[in-house]
């Protein structure tokens, strides 16, 4: 009698639960129609198939109460009875109603199938819902809310999407802000060409203000601001993300702030508020960096130095903000002049000239060439520590110094005072990313060709005009269609989640991972199209999932995913993770550490491949000192890093100075042994260098195309180590059978 009573309590809750079915199916229908409303950046299956199902693993009970009320289920029959239920039609358009796509259907059944088999007790109203459809006694849509809870188990994201898109909502962006919306804001657009004296007039009204930040695109930009201030009697404090410089001895901070835009406070008031290279609101990778302080900033004026093409921006974002917009043209000071002719061989560079290569081997080869006619060059790329470039610069300005000639990458586009006379392209073809992260070759676009062609004939130098011109003939016309152009308007400005965004969402989805939350939220996001777009963030998903394994508040992990490091150059990768090692296990990363682990002290270079090792333990240093400034407990020795930075960086100018020597002894297999004994698979060990370059017998691993590969990252010493491997094995299997085929014609020969 008790078996029967429970049994009809049980049966009588599973009807009351299917009689709600339509109640549940208006609630989430309304938030299906919601999240419709709102265009998807993907269709569904694909945005579906980034939600990570959750494990769901049936409890073992010691007793099987379900087994007790109605007796052993066959297997078999229950799998007649999910594949029937999986069939009707009614269930496919519940599930659709609650928000599971085929995608999310067909992953949310293989899984409570699985469920219902394995498990050997089944829980107990799950096993009478069964009993009775095989008894007669119910129907197969009775296990329609069991499915339905299974599935929201297994996808939290069903009972959450509302809040996801609010979250994930930035259409409104300035509205992030309330404190500057607070405020009567002026913008003053400095529009004009390089070398036109824009930011010249607006750092002298930042210089002249009661309290100023400046925000520029470089540390060397930065710091000249924070040096051009002191000097002129303004004191003014630096900010980078290595570095914090006090004009104040004693630490006070000053009024005034000269820093790179990421570390640009939307927090502190000021008067003025300097915002340089406004155009470059648009970066792929960079932009949201611009975005946030053009609305983020609280300054009563806010001056924007850059391009005229992204005047129409301002002017739509400044609509949008309900604030003035001042606008001031520039032309050049100096005229540029395009020549009527290539300089077509190195011999025909002359002294004031600069050739902007666009790939290091160019800059390798080009040097080379130049300084076999018996000259001596500057050297310059983005790879090189700060006080090498302004000591190759230095160089190259001075007027009594027997270099004449500076060989540079587009790195001079900014943040370099040179005295040019002309700039000469040596190729207009340059590698860059598209819109989907992808490495392509293309033509320079028509803003970089002019910032790199003003960069001749600078105002204040000894040049009082400047020219420009290509090396090779075949290029002459495409530069001077790009320099006879105008530079296309830009019309939209980054954005980036943010790390309060990102707790939010994996609050609500906490299995995921912080690379599958970040995919999550960009295909969620929806953005003001006619005004923004959602920046890459690709790099920032190569270091997550690079770390994924090692365990990290998710705070913790976001800022280490923010760091800006190179991830082409393996070693700066191997020690981004031993660094996060060390941080998981609450141990103190110290200079001592530190040492053991990069080689220090290291020798100067006497390779190309030594070269590139030392500027990877720079980047190294940097990030060091980077998440010195995050992480102060346990990155606590910053001050005795960015010494051994300042040394470090005086063994690559010494590179530099010999770059030609170094390109000979790459050749000939001459090794510094300069590179770091690390555990990790592609670290570059000073043995495996030695082994590299010293096995003379090998013709594989020598040459010119090997150190390119090496130099560049496409190889590393790691993968040239096994090719060598594989080389070996089969020149020995062929030695093998060419002896054996030798010893069967002396048997042939000998019958």
């Amino acid at each position: 009698m008790l078996k029967n009573t429970s049994k009809i309590r049980h049966l009588c809750a599973v009807t009351q639960s299917f009689n709600n079915i339509k109640l549940i199916n208006e609630v989430k229908g309304t938030c299906l129609v919601n999240y419709h409303q709102i265009r998807p950046k993907k269709d569904d299956s694909s945005l579906s198939s980034l939600f990570v199902p959750v494990q769901i693993k049936p409890n073992t009970d010691d007793i099987n109460v379900g087994t007790e009320l109605t007796g052993n289920l066959n297997k078999s029959d229950l799998l007649k009875i999910l594949n029937k239920f999986y069939q009707k039609k009614e269930v496919t358009a519940l599930l659709t109603e609650n928000g599971l796509d085929q995608y999310l259907q067909h992953q949310a059944y293989v899984s409570f199938r699985r469920y219902c088999l394995e498990a050997q007790n089944l829980p107990t109203d799950i096993h009478v819902v069964f009993s009775d459809i095989l008894q007669g006694a119910g129907n197969v849509l009775d296990l329609f809310p069991y499915f339905l809870r299974h599935a929201k188990i297994m996808f939290p994201h069903l009972d959450c999407m509302d809040d996801l898109k609010k979250i994930s909502d930035l259409r409104l962006p300035a509205n992030w802000y309330p404190e500057a919306r607070a405020i009567n804001r002026k913008i003053i657009f400095h529009a004009g060409p390089t070398n036109s004296g824009k930011t010249y007039h607006a750092l002298e009204r930042f210089i002249t203000s009661k309290s100023g930040v400046y925000c520029g695109p470089l540390k060397l930009l930065a710091n000249e601001v924070f040096n051009k201030s002191n000097n002129r009697g303004t004191p003014c404090d630096l900010v980078t993300g290595e570095e914090r410089n006090f004009a104040d001895p004693s630490g006070n901070a000053s009024n005034h702030v000269s820093c790179t835009v990421e570390m640009t406070s939307v927090i502190n008031p000021y008067e003025v508020a300097v915002i340089d290279e406004i155009q470059m609101i648009r970066d792929p990778q960079r932009g949201w960096a611009w975005t946030r302080a053009l609305l983020g900033l609280k300054a009563e004026e806010i001056h924007l130095c850059g391009e005229a093409g992204a005047i129409d921006l301002v002017k739509q974002i400044s609509l949008t903000t309900g604030e003035d917009l001042e606008i001031r043209n520039y032309k050049r000071l100096t005229p540029l002049k395009i020549e009527d002719s290539a300089v077509g061989s190195l011999e025909n560079v002359l002294p004031g000239d600069c050739i902007v290569c666009f790939s290091k081997n160019d800059i390798y080869n080009v040097s080379r060439g130049i300084e076999a006619t018996g000259r001596e060059v500057a050297v310059i790329y983005g790879g090189l520590p700060p006080g090498t470039k302004l000591a190759q610069a230095a160089k190259f300005n001075d007027p009594d110094n027997s270099c004449k000639i500076l060989v540079a990458t587009d790195a001079i586009g900014m943040g370099l005072n040179l005295s040019i006379k002309r700039v000469v392209f040596y190729s207009l073809i340059k590698a860059s990313m598209n819109e989907k992260g992808e490495r392509e070759m293309d033509t320079i676009s028509v803003s970089s060709a002019l910032q790199i062609a003003g960069r001749a004939g600078r105002y204040g130098t000894q040049w009082p005009e400047g020219s420009v011109t290509t090396f090779k003939p075949e290029d002459l016309p495409t530069l001077q269609n790009l320099l006879s152009s105008e530079p296309d308007p830009i019309t939209q400005a980054g954005l980036h989640p943010t790390a309060e965004q990102i707790e939010l969402y994996a609050y609500h989805l906490p299995n995921s991972t912080l690379s599958n939350l970040m995919d999550i939220f960009i295909n969620l996001s929806t953005v003001d199209d006619s005004l923004y777009f959602m920046c890459q963030t690709e790099d920032f998903k190569f270091l997550a999932d690079m770390i994924q394994h090692v365990p990290l508040p998710l705070r913790a992990r976001y800022l280490f995913c923010c760091a800006p490091i190179n991830k082409k150059m393996p070693f700066v990768c191997t020690m981004f993770l031993k660094f996060a090692r060390q941080y998981s296990k609450n141990e103190m990363i110290t200079f001592d550490w530190l040492c053991r682990t990069i080689g220090w002290p290291l020798q100067p270079p006497k390779t190309i491949l030594d070269l590139v090792h030392l500027e990877a333990v720079f980047d190294v240093l940097d990030l060091y000192l980077w998440l010195s400034y995050r992480f102060t407990d346990l990155f606590n020795q910053p001050d005795l890093v960015r010494d051994m930075q300042r040394e470090l960086d005086q063994i690559i100018q010494q590179g530099i100075v010999q770059l030609t020597r170094l390109l000979r002894n790459s050749e000939t297999g001459i090794s510094s042994g300069t590179a770091a004994i690390d555990d990790d698979e592609f670290s570059m060990s000073r043995q495996k260098q030695s082994y590299l370059r010293g096995q003379k017998s090998m013709s594989l691993g020598k040459g010119k195309l090997t150190e390119r590969l090496l130099a560049q990252g496409i190889l590393t010493p790691t993968m040239l180590q096994e090719l060598k491997k594989e080389w070996n094995k089969n020149s020995e299997n062929k030695t093998v059978d060419e002896e054996q085929k030798k010893t069967r014609r002396k048997r042939k020969t000998t019958k």
